[in-house]
């Protein structure tokens, strides 16, 4: 169907309101009128490579009419139902098949329509558990600093962003923040990866002990944090942080909304890492944006509880597992096998990695960090020093020329000052070495180019 650019501006201008956007009176916004493998296309027609995957969405890539097809199929049979009380075969059959990928007992899953609504759900069902099983005081959260879990009341307060949250606070109490694992910024320089790890864990049990164990339900924790450029979590990291969790009785809640469903190259970023987490929230790469869909997925010692007569977990949402996306959800999944997608993201991501690694010989690039399909690029006013830019800096140089160039040259992607200036990347699941090659080549010209503006 055609479009008539003028008015489809005007039109934006006049009614829409993005989400996380600056709005100007006289901004011309892009319009993304198509997609196809890992390129999207505009309304004027130019082509740019899809290096977000829409944003960390989009993991078999763009045109995939299998998945349309299934989305159809399902609105011609059984276009709603909701899960209160009554359920449809997709829903059942998703479940079956996300728990059978989710790592130990995590057999319990809870459909939602996002990953802010499954944060939000795990949050809920911790504090609901304990009141169930006589620990009623258990209800505080930790997470760490500059880590992302959403937007909604619940989730943005367990979010360790303060600019994201002043504008809507007082939020929900009983939050608590501790160290992430950014070793590019290590507080002490060390070599040592592994002692940076076992203290950044042991400041979750420092925590603990400071607002008392028989308070706290649960540490939310991405297996990569994504917020501040992708930091991956050190060797032992995860297994120091299962031995705390443990001898405090809390919850371990693995958020992997951008981490699951092939982005580190496996179904859940916990089998990366190699830990059991007593929860898992997902969404996002479950149906690879063809439908929204979200999931909370629970130990079954944590629905024991809510097996018993007359208990119910009192929390839901009308489109949570609905017939549409939880059928899109299934053919996506039996796409990730018939092509093994995950064995795709193991074989190339060496590959990413080092098409990537050759920026550094940039001034401008500082750290090159990540896993899988899944990587920041932190940029340095000097490499030697790790200076940052000052907000100004930022201003002028992140927003004001390098994410509007990238644009121009052909390629989408991220670039955020949320805790230091970075380029984030997480292409398609389905890209290789020319796709690489080509994110290279675009970054290469842009940075180049942004540090002479310094």
């Amino acid at each position: 169907m055609p479009h008539d650019y003028d008015q489809l501006q005007q039109s934006a201008r006049d009614h829409l309101w993005m989400h996380f956007a600056r709005h100007s009176p006289q901004q011309e916004v892009p319009i993304i009128v198509r997609g196809e493998g890992a390129y999207i296309w505009d309304a004027k027609g130019k082509r740019y490579l899809d290096a977000l995957a829409g944003l960390f969405v989009s993991q078999l890539g763009h045109g995939r009419t299998e998945l349309a097809d299934a989305a159809a199929a399902q609105a011609r049979e059984l276009a709603f139902m909701p899960l209160w009380s009554y359920t449809h075969p997709s829903a059942i059959e998703l479940a079956d098949k996300v728990a059978s990928y989710a790592p130990g007992d995590l057999n319990r899953v809870f459909f939602t329509t996002g990953g802010g609504e499954a944060v939000e759900t795990a949050w809920k069902l911790a504090k609901n558990y304990y009141k169930l099983v006589g620990k009623p005081m258990k209800h505080k959260v930790i997470s760490r600093a500059i880590a992302y879990h959403g937007t909604t009341q619940g989730a943005l307060s367990i979010t360790g962003l303060p600019l994201l949250k002043q504008q809507f606070e007082p939020l929900v109490p009983s939050t608590f923040r501790v160290p992430n694992t950014n070793f590019y910024r290590a507080p002490e320089r060390s070599d040592d990866l592994e002692a940076f790890g076992r203290w950044a864990a042991d400041q979750i049990a420092v925590a603990i002990e400071n607002e008392g164990p028989d308070t706290v339900a649960a540490v939310f924790l991405e297996p990569v944090q994504n917020a501040g450029g992708c930091f991956p979590p050190p060797p032992g990291y995860f297994q120091r942080v299962r031995e705390i969790c443990d001898e405090y009785d809390v919850l371990l809640v693995s958020d992997e909304v951008i981490c699951a469903f092939g982005r580190l190259g496996h179904m859940f970023g916990a089998e990366r890492f190699g830990y059991q987490p007593d929860m898992i929230t997902c969404a996002k790469g479950i149906t690879s944006g063809y439908a929204p869909l979200g999931a909370m997925i629970a130990s079954d010692r944590l629905m024991e509880p809510f097996l018993q007569p007359g208990a119910m977990f009192a929390h839901g949402y009308t489109f949570g597992g609905h017939p549409v996306s939880t059928a899109v959800g299934l053919k996506n999944l039996q796409i990730f096998e018939e092509e093994q997608v995950l064995e795709h993201v193991r074989h190339n991501e060496g590959a990413f990695r080092a098409t990537l690694e050759r920026l550094k010989d940039l001034p401008i690039v500082g750290d090159v960090r990540g896993e899988g399909y899944f990587y920041g690029i932190e940029l340095v006013k000097d490499q030697a020093t790790r200076e940052t830019f000052s907000d100004d800096e930022c201003e002028r140089i992140l927003y004001g020329y390098v994410s509007k160039a990238l644009y121009e040259e052909g390629l989408y992607c991220r670039a955020d000052d949320r805790g230091d200036p970075v380029v984030q990347l997480a292409p398609p699941l389905i890209c290789d070495q020319q796709h690489f090659d080509e994110i290279e080549q675009i970054l290469r010209v842009v940075l180049d180019k942004a540090y002479s503006l310094l």
